[in-house]
């Protein structure tokens, strides 16, 4: 039996292209366009996943998470948040109100099924396919933009500039990652625990914490010790024992920058190909 995914929309097109890809890939689809609805069609059919806007009228979709979680029926119901919020403020609030995790808008049809199933427990997940997209869903440019059709994974991106973070995603996610970003290292350690990614990024010089402590709390933690670490920093080079420190904080890797995107494409998968780290070799 395919999962059951209900789709709290109030956008009638954005609503309609959802649930055209999920049941492309084989999933089955319940929609509502408020939050009120949504509620009553999640306690009369107890989907599998939820995936709901953060703007609706009436309730919005914190206070709709805050219903769900007050519902024992319903509480364990993976919860993804469907927001057009940009700031990190706003992701984490999403987090801290009882949401899985978040896609952004405007949705990128190659890669939305793939990062809703990236927030979805294994036994609900189906067979990826390759499923075209209705021309009237394609934006003008969007052939053009070489969107990914292959999720990556998540990585989670740890630096206390805004214009590195910005950098960071707008490197990662053209390239099939879905992109968590942190300011510092109580926000890191808060999302990577909610989150689990597949590889952490992080600077080593912010103003609360460095990525060394970082590195070591998350060795130390039992649930993400084995998510791969690396260090990248603009001040401390590789000939001034970066990559010793970072060896001994338990990170993967030890990045200098400036560094070629690609070449930072390349490290970040090493790590989750399992290759050698061979940047502390």
């Amino acid at each position: 039996m395919p999962a059951r995914i209900l789709i709290i929309e109030d956008n009638v097109d954005n609503q309609e292209l959802m649930s055209y890809l999920l049941n492309a890939f084989g999933y089955a689809t319940l929609c509502a366009d408020n939050g009120v609805t949504g509620i009553e069609l999640a306690s009369k059919d107890q989907p599998d996943v939820i995936l709901c806007d953060i703007r609706l009228p009436g309730i919005d979709g914190y206070e709709v998470a805050r219903r769900l979680k007050q519902d024992a029926r319903l509480r364990a119901i993976p919860l993804i948040a469907i927001t057009a919020f940009a700031m990190r403020d706003d992701r984490d609030r999403a987090l801290v109100a009882g949401f899985k995790g978040y896609i952004t808008k405007p949705i990128t049809p190659e890669t939305f099924v793939s990062e809703v199933v990236a927030l979805m427990s294994s036994e609900h997940r189906q067979n990826p396919v390759d499923v075209p997209v209705p021309e009237k869903f394609i934006e003008p440019d969007h052939e053009e933009a070489g969107a990914p059709t292959t999720f990556r994974g998540t990585i989670l991106v740890v630096d206390n500039l805004p214009s590195n973070l910005d950098l960071a995603r707008s490197i990662f996610e053209p390239s099939g990652f879905r992109v968590l970003l942190a300011q510092d290292i109580h926000s890191a350690l808060m999302v990577a625990g909610q989150e689990k990614p597949d590889v952490i990024l992080s600077d080593v010089n912010m103003p609360e914490g460095n990525g060394f402590e970082l590195a070591s709390r998350i060795r130390r933690d039992p649930v993400l010790k084995a998510v791969p670490v690396v260090l990248i920093s603009g001040t401390l080079s590789r000939d001034e024992a970066g990559p010793l420190r970072a060896a001994a904080a338990g990170a993967t890797k030890f990045l200098s920058r400036p560094i070629d995107p690609i070449v930072l494409l390349e490290e970040i998968q090493g790590c989750l190909d399992g290759s050698r780290p061979s940047a502390l070799s």
